[in-house]
């Protein structure tokens, strides 16, 4: 199964979301669309840290506070969109990745307290667009794949962005096309 995971807020107007949607019809294959849009993430606050702590210490992995985990860990491949934000992507991917970071079912430590992965996926795509052509890639795909493959156990992840599109004079269409043409010859 692929899980979809959509940080774009701007729904059909998206460009970041258009690219995510030719990288699916390349994959071919069924998919669980997450939109992060329509959850209201609870606050990661020292109450929901002391109810996941004590949730954890007794092993209680199918409650409900898990599930975005779980759906996470049992998914084939990841396909994350979200366009570039103030250097990064927006808060409600950070917001998703708290919830999903969870030592047991989507992680675990060695008795040296390195994280090793429980994730079923071998592969994340991530899916970017930017206005401008300053885009220092750690900030965003940069943290996702230091997840993926430090904590998540996911090797193979690759970014497909297209950026610049709000120079002026650009060629958005241009831009776009040229992405959607390396989506189609990576896949």
């Amino acid at each position: 199964m692929i899980l979809f995971v959509n940080a774009c807020v701007r729904g059909g107007h998206s460009r970041t979301l258009r690219l995510a949607d030719v990288l699916l019809q390349q994959l071919n294959k069924p998919f669980t669309e997450l939109a992060l849009s329509d959850i209201a993430f609870q606050p990661v606050d020292y109450a929901y840290i002391q109810t996941r702590d004590m949730l954890l210490s007794e092993g209680a992995y199918m409650h409900p506070m898990f599930e975005l985990a779980r759906q996470f860990a049992a998914a084939d491949t990841i396909v994350i969109a979200a366009p570039f934000w103030d250097l990064s992507f927006p808060a409600m991917l950070k917001q998703y990745f708290e919830q999903v970071n969870v030592a047991g079912i989507t992680f675990k430590y060695t008795s040296e307290g390195y994280p090793v992965g429980l994730c079923k996926a071998k592969k994340l795509y991530y899916v970017t667009t930017a206005g401008g052509m300053f885009f220092p890639e750690e900030y965003g795909f940069g943290y996702i794949r230091a997840l993926a493959e430090n904590f998540y156990g996911i090797k193979d992840c690759t970014m497909f962005k297209a950026i610049g599109l709000d120079i002026d004079g650009a060629d958005e269409e241009q831009i776009l096309l040229e992405c959607e043409k390396k989506i189609c010859e990576s896949i």
